[in-house]
């Protein structure tokens, strides 16, 4: 379904309202309303998905967004406060809330399950053939290389500011800690695997957690 003049009107509406909340730390100093941002990049990301734009073009837009407000936040507010949890809060409940939004969307509206496939009751981008691991023929290549790096820079600028501040850390942390810490980013590293080479792309999983797990130990000279 082509974007009609409403559609425009509103897309260029809820990106304005997102541009509002990006750039709320001008007008206020230290709220935490602009943490929304996150959250208002699923309005108009979804909305394209909802007039059947390349699903992969969707989440591409939605990732540029998020990877946006992952720089700002990044010399905003790590930059000056040295504090993240903040980031990885609103960014982990806006990912949440799109993962919800998977299972509801296409239900209502059933355009919105071309080129998706489910995955329990959500709608994922139907890249690769569960059967052969191919990509599929509607897939261009151009959409999927810019899906492929958005979702890697997005992944490695959240974990940047944890990395920045173990290696600013005077105090010392155990090999145990950071174990720990590696063995929580195996879920997001595990969906880049598959991202960048389908089902036959976990090994990638553990290539990504060694290679943390190295630069772990050398900021911290475990």
């Amino acid at each position: 379904m082509a974007i009609d003049t409403t559609g425009v009107i509103l897309l260029v509406s809820f990106f304005i309202l997102y541009g509002v909340f990006l750039c709320y730390d001008f007008f206020r100093k230290g709220s935490k309303l602009g943490f929304l941002a996150y959250i208002m990049a699923l309005i108009p990301a979804n909305v394209l998905w909802g007039y059947e734009f390349n699903i992969l073009g969707v989440y591409i837009v939605l990732f540029a967004l998020w990877i946006i407000c992952l720089l700002r936040d990044l010399v905003l507010v790590y930059g000056k406060t040295k504090e993240y949890d903040d980031i990885l809060l609103f960014v982990l409940i806006a990912a949440f809330i799109q993962m919800i939004l998977t299972g509801i969307l296409p239900y209502m509206n059933s355009a919105m399950r071309t080129n998706c496939a489910p995955w329990w009751v959500f709608w994922f981008p139907d890249v690769y053939n569960p059967n052969t691991n191919a990509i599929n023929d509607w897939v261009n290549s151009n959409y999927l290389l810019g899906f492929r790096i958005s979702a890697t820079l997005m992944v490695f600028l959240a974990i940047l500011p944890m990395i920045l501040d173990l290696k600013e850390s005077e105090e010392h942390i155990p090999l145990l800690a950071i174990i720990v810490i590696d063995l929580l980013f195996i879920l997001p590293f595990l969906w880049l695997a598959y991202v960048w080479m389908g089902g036959i792309g976990w090994p990638l999983t553990f290539l990504f957690a060694v290679l943390l797990l190295i630069v772990l130990l050398l900021l911290t000279r475990e």
